[in-house]
């Protein structure tokens, strides 16, 4: 079964999520960022589980 992405800043399943995005940590390079649509638009902040770095802005 596959496993289905959870946004890294609000937990929230990203079932048919148009505009969610998936990415490496900008400062580590390592932990992978996933980001819903309506997180983005929100800039709601996340945390990088390897490095802590916290993001947008």
């Amino acid at each position: 079964m596959e496993k289905i992405p959870r946004c890294s800043a609000t937990n929230k399943e990203l079932v048919n999520d148009k505009g969610s995005v998936i990415f490496k940590c900008p400062n580590c390079l390592d932990a992978e960022i996933v980001r819903s649509f309506q997180s983005r638009v929100l800039a709601t902040k996340y945390v990088c589980p390897k490095c802590g770095f916290e993001g947008p802005n």
